[in-house]
């Protein structure tokens, strides 16, 4: 991977609004391959059910699969995203999210994305499909 390009998205994940206001953190990047990280907090990301919200944990994979797909320098969108549930996380339990291409072509990219806490106790899983544009990222 290059180096440009790897400091270019940890820089703009840095700055993202959205990944500020969730407090998520870009631990680890490589070509096709990135952990994102984040703590739970039950009073902000609860669901009606009391229970960690399911749209702040997909939003956690969904950082983890935007980086790893972007990691060639290209701009990848998603296509599709299949998450499954698995645990609600214990208060401020500390979530990983690790994202690893398992097949690339040209336009098209699978990735494997686990969710963990800090224990390793498995959260959500996921199978994600991203579309290569071709055309280099905007925050180059």
């Amino acid at each position: 991977m290059e180096s440009s390009v790897k400091e270019a998205v940890m820089r703009a994940v840095d700055r993202e609004p959205f990944a500020r206001a969730l407090g998520l953190k870009l631990v680890d990047l490589a070509e096709g391959f990135s952990v994102v990280e984040m703590t739970y907090e039950p009073g902000s990301m609860n669901n009606l059910c009391d229970l960690a919200h399911g749209g702040a944990v997909f939003t956690l994979i969904d950082e983890a699969f935007q980086t790893a797909s972007q990691s060639y320098g290209t701009l990848a969108l998603a296509l599709n995203v299949n998450v499954t549930y698995v645990a609600s996380p214990d208060a401020g339990a500390r979530l990983r999210a690790e994202a690893k291409v398992v097949s690339r072509t040209k336009r098209t990219a699978s990735f494997d994305i686990k969710v963990t806490d800090q224990g390793g106790r498995l959260m959500a899983t996921c199978q994600a499909l991203s579309y290569d544009t071709g055309k280099p990222v905007p925050y180059l």
